[in-house]
C-alpha cells in the first residue's frame, strides 16, 4: 500500500532522492560559478587600486632623492639652490601622499569576502530546511 501511495504522490524515494542530488549538485555548481566572478571582480579591483601605491612609492622616491639632493646642496655650497631642491622634493614627497592616499581608500573600499555567494548559501540553506520540515 506504501508502495502506491508513493506512486501517486509523483513518484518512488529513490527518483525523488535523485531529483533532490540533481538539484544539491546544480545548486553548488551555480554557487561556485558566482565565486569564482565575485572572487576575479574583487581581485581586479585590488590591482588597479595598487597602481596607485605603485604611483606613490615611486614618487616617493623621487621625493625623497630632491630633499637628500638639497640638504646635500645646502651643506655644500651654502646657496640657494639648495632651497629649490628642498621645494621641489617637497612638492614630490606631497604628491606621493596624495597618490597612496588614494590607493589606500581604494584598497580599503575592496572586500576580498564573497558576500553574494555567502549570502546566496544562506538562502539555499534556508530554503532546504523549510522544504525538510
Amino acid at each position: 500500500m506504501s508502495d502506491q501511495s508513493s506512486k501517486a504522490g509523483g513518484g518512488s524515494f529513490s527518483q525523488i532522492l535523485q531529483e533532490i542530488v540533481n538539484h544539491l549538485t546544480e545548486i553548488i555548481r551555480s554557487e561556485v560559478r558566482l565565486l569564482r566572478a565575485e572572487v576575479r571582480q574583487d581581485l581586479t579591483q585590488v590591482a588597479k587600486a595598487s597602481v596607485f601605491f605603485v604611483i606613490g612609492a615611486v614618487l616617493a622616491f623621487y621625493g625623497l632623492g630632491f630633499v637628500l639632493l638639497g640638504l646635500v646642496y645646502a651643506l655644500g655650497s651654502r646657496m640657494p639652490l639648495w632651497l629649490s631642491a628642498v621645494i621641489v622634493g617637497v612638492g614630490a614627497a606631497g604628491i606621493a601622499g596624495f597618490f597612496s592616499g588614494i590607493g589606500r581608500r581604494k584598497i580599503k573600499q575592496a572586500s576580498l569576502k564573497p558576500d553574494k555567494t555567502i549570502g546566496s548559501l544562506q538562502e539555499n540553506v534556508t530554503s532546504m530546511k523549510k522544504q525538510t520540515r
